[in-house]
């Protein structure tokens, strides 16, 4: 049985080396509420620090990934004392924290939607490294049809999409689904349904079992700083990461290679597997 924990509407599980967190809250529609954040954030902590761990999978339970932020918290944001700092703003920017955390976690991210990802719900799949949809989710940055912006999310939406696509559908509140979604570049691979997503999952999954969990981290890490450092130090640090790698998980790889046989950290997932790691009670 897979480890489980369930914390302010979020369901994490553990199973085969991978973290499966599960958005439950149905009063909201899944709602990114500060407390659920609060969640995502934990579980994203646990896949950063725990070295077990080799895949965080995003989803939404009953039908819906997220809505995005709640909206019957924005009132009470308005009438707080302001006299000191803007909580809006302050609310906000927290916000913004997480998404820069989740966009930096060194182990693959995998965003599964099913049904609608609204706003801060599209955002998160945007930070994600690999996306999978079913052919009936809708995507949307809706927040300027409320008369406000998609803030602390902009940066990531651009990065996956382009700053092109994302003033299209920032300015015009536009919904997204099907094959437009994978012609844009924001979803990888689309499913029928819901069933079919699970073996989807298992099926990018089994991908990412094939490489050194190691080698992953560190890969991801390295991608993450390029563009923003000058190339040629990266480089020279590169080469060392490299020599660190080969003298770890490398000598390994390469054994297995020549002798025709997986490496000692292949895993391998089926959607029976997914199915359960994401149950809902």
């Amino acid at each position: 049985m897979p480890d489980t924990s369930q914390n302010d509407g979020v369901i994490v599980r553990r199973s085969g080396g991978v973290l499966f967190a599960t958005l439950n809250i149905p009063a909201t529609r899944n709602a990114l509420a500060p407390e659920v954040v609060a969640a995502l954030a934990a579980a994203v902590e646990q896949a950063e620090t725990d070295p077990e761990v080799r895949a965080l999978v995003l989803r939404g339970a009953g039908g819906i990934f997220s809505a995005g932020g709640n909206v019957g918290n924005f009132q009470a944001r308005l009438q707080a004392d302001a006299s000191q700092e803007d909580p809006v703003a302050t609310r906000n920017r927290q916000f913004g924290y997480f998404m820069e955390r989740l966009s930096v976690l060194p182990v693959p991210v995998i965003a599964a939607v099913d049904g609608a990802a609204m706003g801060g719900g599209m955002g998160l799949a945007c930070a994600a490294d690999i996306v999978l949809a079913t052919r009936d989710a809708r995507f949307a940055l809706s927040e300027t049809t409320l008369g406000i912006i998609a803030a602390q999310i902009a940066p990531f939406v651009v990065q996956r999409l382009g700053a092109v696509a994302t003033r299209r559908l920032g300015l015009t509140g536009e919904r997204v689904s099907g094959q437009s979604t994978v012609a844009i570049g924001l979803v990888d691979q689309l499913a029928e349904d819901s069933a079919e997503l699970d073996a989807l999952i298992a099926e990018w999954l089994t991908r990412v079992g094939r490489c050194g969990p190691n080698a992953n981290r560190v890969f991801k890490t390295l991608v993450g700083r390029c563009g923003r450092e000058p190339v040629s130090p990266l480089l020279d640090e590169a080469s060392h990461l490299f020599a660190q790698c080969m003298r770890q998980e490398g000598a390994e790889g390469v054994a297995a290679f020549r002798e025709k046989r997986d490496a000692s950290w292949v895993a391998r997932f089926d959607a029976d597997t997914v199915r359960a790691a994401q149950a809902v009670a």
